[in-house]
């Protein structure tokens, strides 16, 4: 790469090359890295992205190749190692403890002690306070990080890597559950960062903040370096074919379809909060969704997109009220396993904690929500199960050497195939997607798109919930907004504007 002459190189990467049992991650990457810079690094999941961190930061020690800080090669023993020379990582799949604070989770391992050796927590609380205003998060540091939702555990992940001295801070999809404004906040850290010289890695799958933010950009693909740039010099579209291998018109074009008979239709639908203040999350929300018909909700981070979804479920029985009918007729739903015998399937926000079980293998994880298809005498069908599990391999493309493959060592967009395959297996009549592209590289996100699509042709009803204005755009036939809990806006496709549709989402 033909960088600016006054750039200077604090890391350079040669020749580096990881191979896991059955997969070659990386072969023969190069990598420069400029103080003072956003250096970008992008492909599809699964091109080596992570694995190339990873290694940088100390988290595999065992590859071929070498890195060099400053020009001096360097081989570290652990993570530990790669902190103390100022390399400090933030993981696309969150490193936190549930049950424990978000000041304890911050200096894990490092606490500050009093003269006594104890624990100074009052002096951690602090430190974490001002950590976390760096990044405009007001809250209780004593809260437990389970009882944050996603995007707020992703800036405790971002305030915890900042609370080391850094020289270069990886970024590993930051902004993939972050709010606007909290993305917004995140890339004005990381232009004052950057001011003072840290020099920042920055992966993501938003083509959109390459030009916002970057200056570099290295593309892998099938863990190989295919270009490096200064993104000035490269346009997102080559930049999109170059991860994907083919033009960006190849890319997912929405069909017509002819809406059905109503498959689901929801009335006053309201969920109190926990507690007994009164307050409620969501209040009086009532639609429906047609077979042949997507549905998008929009609306901002805390809006209630996912408790609408989840309430649908019957995750929040208890605390909910509403009616729901499916296909005309009134259905109870008060827990999830009546919401599947109804013909419902949701696939959830965050795969890793309530899609998947990480160590099981991919035909365990496919069979979860529907195993009394394959019992047979009352007891599983191991060769149904096998049977079911590489049908769903094969259709959905999973990348893997085999179904026995544990899920946990699947890209993520891969393992976001796994979780559409476990509902795809209940025959639902009516899917409900949670942020379904969330944390997927640009080619992962069009088959998404395209299965939604099929299955919206075939029939199906389908709801989508995307922090994506332009994806829930090129998706649904018709999009609902919520705000603080209400119904405040619905567009026919024909009505489709980022302005109306945004506007109708804030606020006020």
């Amino acid at each position: 790469m033909k960088g600016n002459t006054a750039d200077k190189v604090i890391i350079e990467a040669r020749k580096i090359s990881k191979s896991f049992p059955g997969v070659r991650a990386l072969h023969e990457v190069d990598l420069k890295v400029y103080a003072g810079k956003v250096n970008s690094v992008v492909g599809e999941n699964g091109a080596g992205k992570s694995t190339l961190m990873n290694i940088l930061s100390g988290v595999y020690t065992e590859y071929d190749g070498e890195f060099l800080l400053n020009g001096q090669k360097l081989a570290f023993k652990n993570t530990t190692d790669a902190r103390q020379v100022g390399i400090s990582i933030i993981h696309q799949e969150l490193q936190l403890v549930p049950h424990m604070s978000i000041a304890e989770n911050i200096f894990l391992g490092r606490e500050p002690l009093n003269s006594m050796g104890l624990i100074d927590y009052k002096t951690m609380d602090e430190k974490a306070r001002i950590l976390l205003s760096k990044l405009e998060f007001e809250t209780d540091v004593r809260r437990k990080i389970s009882s944050l939702r996603i995007g707020q555990q992703q800036i405790v992940e971002i305030a915890k890597a900042l609370s080391f001295d850094v020289r270069v801070l990886i970024m590993d999809e930051p902004t993939s559950a972050l709010s606007e404004s909290e993305t917004n906040t995140l890339f004005k850290l990381i232009r004052s960062l950057t001011a003072k010289g840290v020099a920042i890695v920055y992966i993501t799958h938003k083509m959109d903040e390459l030009a916002q933010l970057a200056d570099y950009v290295t593309v892998l693909r099938d863990g190989c370096l295919i270009r490096e740039a200064a993104v000035k010099n490269i346009a997102v579209d080559e930049i999109v074919k170059l991860m994907v291998g083919r033009d960006i018109k190849d890319f997912f074009v929405k069909k017509q379809h002819k809406k059905g008979k109503v498959k689901i239709e929801i009335e006053d639908v309201t969920l109190k909060k926990s507690g007994k203040d009164g307050k409620f999350l969501l209040k009086d929300i009532s639609f429906s969704v047609n077979a042949s018909e997507v549905l998008g909700i929009y609306g901002l981070m805390g809006a209630g997109r996912t408790e609408l979804l989840e309430t649908i479920f019957g995750l929040h029985a208890a605390r909910a009220t509403g009616v729901v009918f499916i296909e005309g007729k009134q259905v109870r739903i008060n827990n999830p396993d009546a919401a599947i015998k109804a013909g419902l399937a949701l696939l959830p926000e965050d795969r890793k904690r309530d899609g998947l079980v990480l160590e099981m293998a991919i035909y365990k994880n496919i069979s979860l929500a529907s195993l009394s298809k394959i019992l047979k005498n009352g007891l599983l069908n191991k060769v149904l199960e096998a049977k079911q599990a590489e049908m769903y391999r094969k259709k959905m493309d999973i990348k893997s050497y085999s179904s026995n493959q544990p899920v946990r060592k699947l890209s993520g967009g891969n393992q976001q195939k796994v979780v559409v395959s476990k509902w795809l297996a209940t025959d639902p009549k009516i899917l409900l997607l949670d942020e379904p592209t969330r944390g997927i590289d640009v080619n992962a996100k069009n088959e998404i798109y395209k299965l939604i699509d099929d299955l919206a042709l075939q029939g199906m009803a389908i709801v989508v919930v995307s922090s994506e204005l332009p994806e829930i755009m090129a998706i649904s036939d018709r999009i609902i907004t919520i705000c603080e809990g209400r119904l405040t806006g619905e567009f026919g496709r024909i009505e489709f504007s980022e302005e109306k549709i945004l506007k109708a989402a804030l606020p006020g």
